[in-house]
């Protein structure tokens, strides 16, 4: 699909899909928009920002439960 300079998102998906998104995202009393941005973010910050390591397990030598 084109990528344009609008901040417009246009994707085609399954009808199914669709409607079962929409129908989960009223019963979290949600949008597609307030999802999507949240879930971009999240995608887009775990790849940019490196995780720190767990203090706790480091300093203990064990691993984490």
């Amino acid at each position: 699909m084109p990528k344009g300079e609008s901040g417009r998102l246009v994707i085609e998906v399954d009808p199914s899909l669709k409607r079962r998104l929409y129908s989960a995202l009223a019963m979290e009393g949600s949008t597609l928009k307030d999802w999507f941005i949240e879930a971009a973010t999240t995608f887009i910050d775990e790849r940019e920002q490196p995780f720190l390591p767990d203090l706790e397990r480091t300093k203990k030598g064990g691993e984490r439960q």
